[in-house]
């Protein structure tokens, strides 16, 4: 009854592949798919798969309490999947694309002879260019330097023998792709232009770098190491400088995954097995090239190959007026991004940080951008004298470091910061700002379904909130207050929500209620109906409380983008859930449920998907729309999708993915939701 929440995962990066093979896709997007992919790839090795190999070696009984889908099989179900998807990437890559290329003008040398007249070209940008950040290294013994491969770097192994003795030698080259670019342009020939990977401008100069030695095979690798950081659950010692010190092991922590050349002699495997400590298990054949996650960083020559930009949407009545805050006192704002600008969000923060009578700033940060204008806001506020209160989250992965660095800044310019603590992070998306009216308070809030980063706003899909609705404003006060409190235990601190589901607190409770409400409208013989979309579907609870849903006769529509553990269509069990995954231009970031079938259906939005670690491990908050015109926007919004039948796949009780065949006219989700929003504007 569920489904292996790894197997679902892989699932989703199928379907990104699948988009890469679709010949409806720009060229160049097609290749951006392929990006993500490995890029998504890589990700699950440094972050899933230790878990995976670590639970299918625990005993049946302690494996399922951790997980009730795990079983020593599935790393092998696992690995083949895995292998079946890099064959299909490789074809789509080598067959389709390039050809492709070829025939809008681009020679790509991919594991292909340089041409004679671009041999002398490659030499002059390895000799000026390259060569400086070139470290070559023995491992024979006679180094030195203890050298451990970094994550996801490329590196070559070369095998060397000296002419007059006949010995062998391994030596490492760095591929300094990190440090220059991965992809050059070299100068065209009869009218067509050449990329080539830096690799290969490496490879082709190897000689240089060891006169008097005979290269005897040269060989790509690449390792990805366990990315979790493994964080004592204690309430005593300084989180910061423990993350810090993590971060800095991070990069040379165990290795989850060794990926080498095809080809390479299985000696050489097993002495570079040794040499880093890698375990059988954790070894995979590759193809020549690695880490193609920089596809997405291929040269652009024609525009016309890349998807044609939808202009954001101005929201003409938030910014004609130049002053958010008056707009907001007369109604509440609900912006869906990206097809409509994120500006009344940057305005918000940029306004409050220079109005004279703003006193107070309230913010939970996730992720934020690298050079973050909203950030900068906060900075400008704190210095302009008003009390500015951000809770970090230090255990975004893959941003802690970010995080910190903007920490530190913030903490110098006067903002109060405030971090997490081990065992709970804070996954929510909201904001607060108070003003002084005369003798009065007045407070407007944000409550975001993605992170306050104008960077991911330009393709992330995600809804934004703008209120002033006291009852929503006072639960966040009582909520920004709890994580001000050193002891943020939840069973310490018995707080009360109505309008915000906010876990730990009331999410739960408030779910299982709202379906159990369908539940008995089935029951009664009146229209039941539950819409849910979020990126992944994984608690067994909830689970099973739509099962049991579906039993009693509500009609269940789902859009999980990425895990999903529920298995629709089982006779008996699911058979009245449809499930749908949709991926597209845009990343499907958005979080939305809606529990009824008619105008007084309760339309909830928010930061939480439905995991465990969402619904146990983390303060997530939603919110119960009430405004009408915003509730049928919501609706809207989750029914266009439903819709579509161009991008968006039925997943079947074995999670195959299986998409519409021949349905016109065609439905594409997110042109329909930028259509709608614009004749709305």
């Amino acid at each position: 009854m569920f489904y292996n929440r790894d197997l679902s995962w892989l699932g989703f990066n199928f379907r990104v592949l699948q988009e890469a093979a679709d010949k409806e896709v720009p060229l160049y997007e097609r290749l951006k798919f392929l990006s993500i992919f490995s890029s998504n790839l890589d990700e699950f090795f440094r972050v899933r798969y230790p878990s995976v190999i670590a639970l299918s070696k625990l005993d049946r009984k302690t494996r399922m309490q951790v997980s009730l889908a795990t079983t020593e099989d599935i790393p092998e179900k696992i690995q083949n999947e895995i292998n079946r998807q890099l064959e299909i990437f490789g074809s789509v890559l080598l067959k389709e694309i390039i050809p492709e290329l070829k025939e809008n003008g681009i020679i790509f040398y991919y594991n292909s002879e340089i041409k004679q007249e671009h041999i002398p070209e490659t030499k002059e940008i390895f000799l000026a260019h390259v060569l400086s950040f070139i470290q070559p290294i023995f491992l024979d013994g006679n180094s030195t330097h203890t050298f451990m491969p970094e994550n996801n770097q490329l590196y070559f192994v070369v095998s060397l023998k000296e002419n007059n003795q006949g010995l062998l030698k391994q030596a490492v080259i760095n591929i300094p792709s990190n440090k220059l670019k991965r992809f050059f342009a070299l100068t065209p020939l009869d009218g067509l232009e050449h990329v080539i990977f830096i690799d290969d401008i490496v490879r082709e100069n190897l000689v240089s770098l060891f006169p008097g030695l005979e290269i005897i095979g040269v060989y790509s690798i690449k390792f990805n190491r366990d990315a979790e950081l493994h964080l004592v659950d204690e309430y005593s010692g300084n989180l910061l400088n423990k993350i810090e010190k993590q971060l800095k092991k991070r990069d040379y922590g165990p290795p989850s995954r060794f990926l080498y050349q095809n080809g390479m002699p299985r000696n050489l495997q097993l002495f570079l097995a040794s040499a880093f400590g890698v375990k059988y298990e954790d070894m995979f054949a590759g193809g020549r090239y690695h880490h193609l996650s920089d596809l997405a960083k291929f040269p652009s020559f024609n525009k016309n190959l890349c998807y044609q930009k939808l202009k954001p949407l101005s929201s003409l009545n938030v910014m004609d007026s130049g002053d958010i805050f008056n707009v907001l006192n007369k109604q509440d704002v609900l912006l869906h991004i990206p097809y409509q600008s994120y500006n009344p969000v940057l305005s918000f923060f940029n306004q409050a940080a220079v109005d004279m009578e703003v006193t107070d700033i309230y913010i939970t940060l996730y992720r934020v951008a690298a050079e973050s204008h909203i950030v900068n806001a906060l900075i400008s506020a704190a210095k302009n004298g008003k009390n500015v209160t951000a809770f970090i989250e230090l255990k975004a992965r893959f941003d802690e470091a970010n995080n910190i660095r903007w920490s530190r800044v913030m903490k110098d310019a006067g903002v109060k910061i405030i971090y997490s603590i081990p065992d709970i992070k804070v996954h929510s998306k909201i904001a607060l700002v108070k003003k002084r009216k005369g003798l009065e308070d007045v407070s407007y809030a944000i409550l975001s379904t993605g992170n306050f980063n104008e960077i991911t706003a330009q393709f992330y899909t995600d809804h934004v909130l703008m209120t002033t609705d006291p009852s929503i404003v006072k639960e966040m006060v009582l909520l920004f207050k709890f994580l001000q409190k050193k002891d943020k235990t939840p069973e310490n601190n018995k707080l009360r929500f109505d309008k915000l589901l906010v876990s730990q607190f009331n999410m739960n409770p408030r779910l299982e209620k709202l379906i159990d409400n369908e539940i008995e409208r089935a029951k009664q013989g009146v229209e039941a109906m539950i819409r849910i979309k979020v990126n992944n579907l994984e608690e067994p609870y909830f689970i099973s409380l739509l099962y049991k849903a579906s039993q009693a006769g509500v009609k269940v529509n789902l859009i999980i983008r990425s895990v999903c553990c529920l298995m629709p269509g089982l006779p008996g069990i699911s058979e009245n859930i449809t499930l749908k995954r949709l991926v597209d231009r845009y990343l499907e970031h958005t979080r939305l449920m809606i529990f009824g079938a008619g105008e007084n259906a309760e339309v909830i939005m928010g930061s939480a998907d439905l995991m465990n670690r969402n619904l146990y491990h983390r303060i997530e908050v939603c919110v119960s729309i009430k405004t009408p015109a915003c509730k049928k926007e919501l609706i809207d919004y989750f029914e266009l999708q439903w819709k579509d039948n161009d991008n968006a796949v039925v997943l079947l009780s074995n999670l195959e993915q299986k998409k519409p065949e021949n349905i016109l006219p065609k439905n594409n989700a997110q042109q329909a939701i930028y259509n709608y929003l614009k004749n709305k504007t």
